[in-house]
């Protein structure tokens, strides 16, 4: 039935979220007709405006048993792998939606050239198949792959989308996530300026090689910034660990603005990962989380970050004391 659904609280909706609920309950309505398929929906808004809250209440009411719910990370890993399992993008979608109806994303995205191409093959075939779409994303659909050097590849597939998606923003000027209220799961975590006092050493596989942790027992895994993020590894090999690793400690976290962009964007697939499975976060960061991504048009999608950090909550050791991590 898809992964990642969270209950969520009544909440009083903006007029924003109240078009999207409303035009969302009226493709509930209409889907399961066999010759009138509805049309999908391309939900877009920046970070905590309540976009996956409503894409998980549509996705709980439709009663259908034919629906599928993906973190777009997810999915793009799991049909990575599947197509070199089953050889093909078609016998490889057949492996994980079966006989869905109803698809929905959460976060989709485009930013590398390569994954636009395999991007562009998959909607082909959801939209072939009469699957009626439903994503969530930071971006409209003209800034998908953004990069001018390549994004003229991307247009006859963002012509697509907004063939068979309606596009509706869901913004505004509030955070949903800056008003706190969740303290299980991902927001049990805490932000912390100071140093982990956590020490030993655990080698943990992956991709392939092996992490030095400082810790790795119980589904607890304690690491440095650099051990995880400094090492060539995929978002589906983080979604590997998370399988493995149910609470999450994150040592010496530096301002992102003096490491690669590549390391960056290695913990936004960290904190995707972890806040789609809604598993435990805490950090040891050199800087306050207002001083941590100065510099966010290096990396596409750190915004995003910042703002789900924003759910931890924020301590800072006094001077010659340490927290055990």
């Amino acid at each position: 039935m898809g992964e990642g659904v969270v209950q969520t609280p009544e909440i009083a909706l903006d007029h924003d979220q109240q078009r999207a609920a409303d035009q969302l309950a009226g493709i509930a309505g209409r889907l399961g007709r066999r010759w009138r398929r509805p049309r999908g929906l391309y939900l877009c808004g920046g970070p905590g405006r309540g976009k996956t809250m409503l894409m998980d209440r549509f996705f709980a009411a439709v009663p259908s048993g034919r629906k599928r719910r993906f973190h777009f990370h997810s999915f793009f890993a799991r049909l990575n792998a599947g197509i070199h399992e089953y050889g093909g993008i078609d016998a490889a979608a057949d492996a994980l939606l079966g006989d869905a109806e109803l698809l929905c994303f959460d976060e989709f995205h485009v930013h590398d050239a390569g994954d636009a191409r395999l991007v562009a093959r998959l909607l082909d075939t959801l939209f072939s198949r009469r699957i009626t779409l439903v994503v969530t994303s930071n971006y409209p659909p003209q800034e998908l792959l953004p990069n001018p050097l390549t994004h003229s590849i991307f247009v006859p597939t963002i012509a697509r989308i907004l063939e068979h998606l309606d596009v509706l923003s869901v913004n505004g000027p509030q955070d949903y996530r800056s008003l706190g209220g969740r303290h299980t799961g991902f927001a049990a975590g805490r932000y912390t300026v100071g140093v982990c006092e956590t020490r030993g050493v655990a080698e943990v596989p992956v991709a392939h090689r092996l992490m030095q942790a400082r810790k790795a027992e119980n589904g607890d895994l304690t690491v440095d910034f650099a051990e995880l993020c400094g090492i060539p590894i995929s978002a589906a090999d983080i979604l590997e660990l998370a399988g493995r690793f149910h609470r999450w400690t994150l040592c010496e976290v530096p301002p992102l603005d003096t490491v690669e962009p590549d390391w960056v964007m290695r913990l936004v697939y960290l904190v995707d990962v972890l806040y789609d499975a809604d598993l435990e976060l805490s950090l040891y960061a050199a800087v306050p989380p207002t001083e941590l991504g100065a510099e966010i048009a290096r990396v596409p999608d750190l915004f995003r970050t910042l703002s789900r950090l924003g759910e931890l909550s924020v301590e800072r050791q006094q001077e010659g004391a340490a927290t055990s991590g």
